[in-house]
């Protein structure tokens, strides 16, 4: 077991001989998530059919999207840059059904609504 070893190395006579190692900040910076995976599909509803009248769309996203990851994976996919976005969070639950009381569970999902500029608009269908 080298590792813990009592003995103190010496250091080295020219540290100026070392190697010196060349950082290329562009590639430390790159993330490794995928910005198409954040957003699950567009909302269609009559909610969201009215909403979009008010450059206001709706998007169903994964469980662990936040508002800055759907607001870059709209800039990517759509080419259009969000004022604002809200996520909203509906979380799953058990519910009584019918006349024998059964349960049935309704699955949660999460939502996130964009608003967009007065003059930008996305073409979901």
């Amino acid at each position: 077991m080298a590792l813990f070893s009592l003995k103190k190395e010496t250091p080295k006579e020219n540290a100026a001989d070392a190697p010196k190692v060349k950082v290329n900040v562009s590639k430390a910076l790159v993330t490794d998530r995928n910005i198409s995976a954040v957003i699950e599909r567009p909302r269609i509803t009559e909610k969201s059919v009215k909403l979009s009248e008010q450059n206001v769309y709706t998007f169903t996203v994964k469980r662990n999207a936040t508002k800055f990851s759907v607001r870059d994976a709209v800039i990517a996919l759509y080419n259009v840059t969000p004022v604002k976005v809200n996520i909203v969070n509906k979380k799953p639950a058990k519910r009584l059904v019918g006349s024998r009381n059964r349960v049935k569970h309704a699955p949660g999902v999460k939502k996130a609504y964009v608003y967009l500029k007065k003059g930008d608009t996305i073409n979901l269908v």
